[in-house]
This record gives C-alpha cells, sequence and structure tokens, in this order.
C-alpha cells in the first residue's frame, strides 16, 4: 500500500506506472490509489492553467471582436418597437390576456430570419434591397416597389408622429395639434448626428443614441412589469407562449394579423441590408483590400462602388447575424411581451378595455395601477416615437437612393418625409381629435400588413438565386466566384415564412372587408 508521506508516494506512482519522477507532487493528479489497483494518471498542472488561460484569451477576443459589430441591431429593433406595436399589443392582451403571445414570438423569429437574409444580401453584393431592385429587377417592377417602399416609410411614420404627439399630451398636456408640429423637431438629430458616409466613430455615435433610446424603452416597461398584480400567475405568462386556439378564431386571427403586420415592419428590410456595410468597409480598409470612404462631395460619378471582399464577409457576416439577432430577441421580443403581458394583466377584465386606445390605456393603468405607471407609458410611447422615427428617415433615404439614384441629404429626406407625414396627422388631429388619430394609427398598421408581401418578396428572390449572390474570388481561386445563395433549408424556410405572410395578411384583409375592425 502507498503511504501519505509526500516522497514515498510519488517513488511508488514513479515505480509502478512509469510516471517520470521529476514531476514532483506539486505536478502530479493521483486519480486512484495503487492499492485499490486502478489507473493513476499524472498531469502537469501548469497544462490546466495553460489551458484555462487559452480559453480565457479565446473568449476575450471573440467579445471584443463581437463588440465591434455591436450597433445596427439597436437600429434595427427599433422599427419592432414603434407606436404601431404599442396600438396592437394592447389590443391583443386586453381582449386575449397573454394567449396571444405566441404570435409575438413567432413574428419575432420572422422577423430575426428576414433580417438574417437582410444581412447576407448586403454582405454578399454590397448593396441594399433597394439598390438590387434597381440594379437586377425591369425598370417598371423597381418603379412599383419604389413606390409601394415610399408608402410603407410614410405609413410607418404617420405611426412616429401620432405616438410622439400622443406621448407629449400624455406627459406635457400638449395640445395634439401642437404636438404632431413639434414631431418634426427630431430632424436636428439626424442633423448633427448621421453622415453614413462618416467616420466609424460619428456613426457608432449615432448608434450608441438610438441604443440609449432603445434601452430606455425597455427600463420603461421593467418597471412597468414591476407594478403588475401579484395575482398574475407566471405560469399562465409563459404558456401563452405556446400555440392556442386563439389564433384561429376570427377575432384571435385579426389580432394576430396586426402582430404580424406591426412587428415585420416593411422598412426595417432596406435597413437591415444598407446599414451592415459600414463594418465590412472598415475591414477591408484594415486589412488594404479597400480605400477609406470618401466625403461625400469628393466621390466622382464613375467611380466603382465598394464590394466588400470574400475575407471580409467571411469575418464580419456570423459576427453581424448574432449581433443583429440578440439584439431583436432580447430587446424587440422584450419590449412586445411586455406590452402585451402589462395589457393582458391589467386590461383584460376591465370593462371596454378591448376598445381602448393609447389615451385609455394610459388612464386604465393610472388608475389600475399606479399614476407613475400611466406615466412611463407615455415616457416609452415618446422615446419608441422619436427613435422609430429617426430610423425611418435613414431607410427612407436607403430606398429613394438605391431606387433612383435620388442623392438626398438625410436631413432634408427627413424634412420630406415628416412633412408628408405631418399633414394629414395635423388634419386629422384638428378634425377629429383622439379617436380620429387612434383610427388612423390602427390604419397605418393595416397599410403596412397589406404592403408587407410585396416588399419581402425581392429579398427572398435574391437571396436563393446564385446569379445575385457570388462574391468574385481571388486572383486564380474560384474563376466563376464564391457561390453564397441559401442552401436548401434556408431557402424552403424563406419560402414558407414569406406564404404565411401572405395568409396572415390575405387573412386580415377578408376580416376587414367583413366588418372586423
Amino acid at each position: 500500500m502507498l503511504e501519505d508521506n509526500p516522497t514515498t508516494s510519488t517513488a511508488a506512482i514513479s515505480r509502478d506506472h512509469s510516471v517520470p519522477e521529476q514531476l514532483g507532487v506539486a505536478d502530479t493528479v493521483q486519480a486512484s490509489r495503487a492499492s485499490c489497483g486502478g489507473p493513476l494518471f499524472a498531469i502537469p498542472r501548469h497544462a490546466f492553467a495553460t489551458r484555462i488561460s487559452g480559453s480565457l484569451s479565446k473568449v476575450r477576443a471573440i467579445l471584443w471582436k463581437y463588440s465591434r459589430f455591436v450597433g445596427p441591431g439597436f437600429m434595427i429593433s427599433v422599427a419592432y418597437i414603434d407606436p404601431g406595436n404599442y396600438a396592437t399589443d394592447i389590443s391583443a392582451g386586453a381582449s386575449f390576456k397573454f394567449r396571444l403571445l405566441f404570435m409575438v414570438l413567432l413574428s419575432n423569429l420572422i422577423a430575426i430570419f428576414l433580417q438574417s437574409l437582410c444581412v447576407k444580401l448586403g454582405s454578399v453584393t454590397g448593396k441594399n434591397l433597394a439598390e438590387n431592385c434597381r440594379a437586377h429587377l425591369p425598370r417598371w417592377l423597381n418603379y412599383t416597389i419604389y413606390f409601394l417602399a415610399e408608402c410603407a416609410i410614410i405609413a410607418t411614420d404617420i405611426a412616429e408622429v401620432i405616438g410622439t404627439a400622443i406621448a407629449l399630451n400624455l406627459l406635457l398636456k400638449i395640445p395634439l395639434v401642437a404636438g404632431c408640429a413639434i414631431a418634426i423637431v427630431d430632424v436636428i438629430f439626424i442633423l448633427f448626428f448621421y453622415n453614413p458616409n462618416g467616420s466609424m466613430k460619428g456613426l457608432r455615435t449615432f448608434e450608441l443614441g438610438v441604443g440609449l433610446l432603445v434601452i430606455g424603452v425597455v427600463v420603461c416597461f421593467c418597471f412597468q412589469l414591476s407594478l403588475i398584480n401579484k395575482g398574475t400567475s407566471v405560469g399562465d405568462v409563459f404558456r401563452g407562449y405556446l400555440p392556442s386556439s386563439t389564433l384561429v378564431q376570427s377575432d384571435g386571427l385579426f389580432q394576430a394579423a396586426g402582430i404580424l403586420g406591426a412587428t415585420v415592419m416593411p422598412h426595417s428590410l432596406y435597413l437591415g441590408s444598407g446599414i451592415i456595410q459600414s463594418r465590412l468597409r472598415e475591414f477591408d480598409v484594415q486589412n488594404g483590400n479597400a480605400a477609406p470612404p470618401k466625403p461625400e462631395g469628393e466621390v466622382e460619378e464613375d467611380e466603382e462602388p465598394y464590394r466588400p471582399s470574400i475575407l471580409a464577409i467571411r469575418s464580419c457576416l456570423k459576427y453581424s447575424i448574432v449581433e443583429l439577432s440578440i439584439s431583436l430577441f432580447t430587446f424587440a421580443l422584450f419590449v412586445n411581451s411586455a406590452i402585451l403581458i402589462v395589457a393582458g394583466a391589467s386590461l383584460s377584465n376591465s370593462p371596454g378595455s378591448p376598445d381602448a386606445d393609447l389615451f385609455g390605456i394610459h388612464d386604465l393603468l393610472s388608475k389600475s395601477l399606479a399614476p407613475v405607471a400611466g406615466t412611463m407609458f407615455a415616457l416609452a410611447l415618446l422615446l419608441s416615437g422619436i427613435s422609430a422615427g429617426i430610423v425611418c428617415t435613414i431607410a427612407g433615404q436607403m430606398v429613394s437612393e438605391g431606387s433612383l439614384n435620388w442623392k438626398m441629404k438625410p436631413w432634408m429626406r427627413r424634412l420630406f418625409t415628416r412633412s408628408i407625414s405631418i399633414t394629414p396627422s395635423i388634419i386629422i388631429a384638428g378634425a377629429v381629435g383622439r379617436h380620429g388619430l387612434s383610427a388612423a394609427l390602427q390604419g397605418s398598421q393595416v397599410a403596412l400588413s397589406v404592403l408587407l408581401p410585396f416588399l419581402s418578396a425581392p429579398l427572398v428572390y435574391f437571396t436563393c438565386l446564385n446569379r445575385f449572390m457570388t462574391v468574385p474570388g481571388g486572383e486564380g481561386e474560384h474563376p466563376n466566384g464564391i457561390k453564397m445563395r441559401n442552401n436548401l433549408i434556408t431557402a424552403f424556410l424563406a419560402i414558407l415564412f414569406w406564404l404565411l405572410i401572405v395568409v396572415i395578411n390575405g387573412a386580415l384583409i377578408i376580416l376587414l372587408i367583413m366588418g372586423k375592425n
């Protein structure tokens, strides 16, 4: 039997199992006693330390690289928490409590999938969705899609104007007409801070500002959730994320279609395919594969547009998709779920709650939970309206420049779009008041639902064909280019989700024709 004396033990181990004596006790791990006949292993402790240190270094490197891609996900997630989402999620929660949380989850999963296709399209081709439409589609079809995209931009911006005006009225008692007019002030933010062709530092600062607005909305709803009545069961909430028979009922299907239309926003497809090129170009510039971007006035008309190298695509694509997915799954899914949960817990048993508009929801929250709950709701609505309006402008600029090569400064684009959106909002607010604004807000979401299948079809079409998804190979390598179209599973899911969008929005139109409201 081995003795407990260190010297004796080490010698015995070395003698019986051919372990080098020079390792010593400090560097030896005994797996079992020789007296038991089991195996003995000598593992240098410094090997564990080296392995752990190497793993930590690798994790740090991955996190550091990932941090350089943080930003676009915040920008895109804003499109999924705009005032239109408030209207649909509150109505669904008040009518069906938590049973339509499954539709919130499904809509966000579809949004993440489509946005992943957007990132892939923008990375492989170097162009956003609008630029690809102009480059590859017949002129008449490109113009048709451009017209529909502009309609979607204006419908989205109308929702932002209405949401901002209502929030200002609830917080500061500003008249609705004046609130609609004040909504144009956010053009100043774009004028001073957004320059897509500027330095990465400036672009990241702009993304940080938008990210802070998103975090502000999240904080508001964290506070709202903390005020929910104690009688609300956590089990009931989580069961809402499972499919239920509510989805096949006419009223439930109507609400589900509204959630899908308000969540998968058409303008976000242009945004997602157009804001990731800056990271790709930064990689190529650092590795000598591209020249730094020139100031807007110095770009020559015949200059070859930037196209990402295969090295940049391989280095950045996965990180961009992961950053986008995490942002949407955490911020967008959380906020939409929180809106529906707060409405379901507070309003589902209140008389007349299914017909309540944003004003009525604010009053019910203030009375049923606490006055501060209504204030936090209005503040979240204001932050959502401002941030979504800013992002909507960037998407609108991509649509006009990409589809028509119509160059316009971002703040001028903002002024142009917001002027068109403000005019009907002011007229409705002055002539009909709060009920008219609520109807216009819901109408804008219906319009977006109808437009979504038309504007998402080119995305599926482009990403499924090698004709568009081919990256030029290096000198002497891959003479026919590197094919990066969707694989069979991705293509199948893309077509399946598109058909699902068509069916749900078709059902929405039928229900509207039948008189549902």
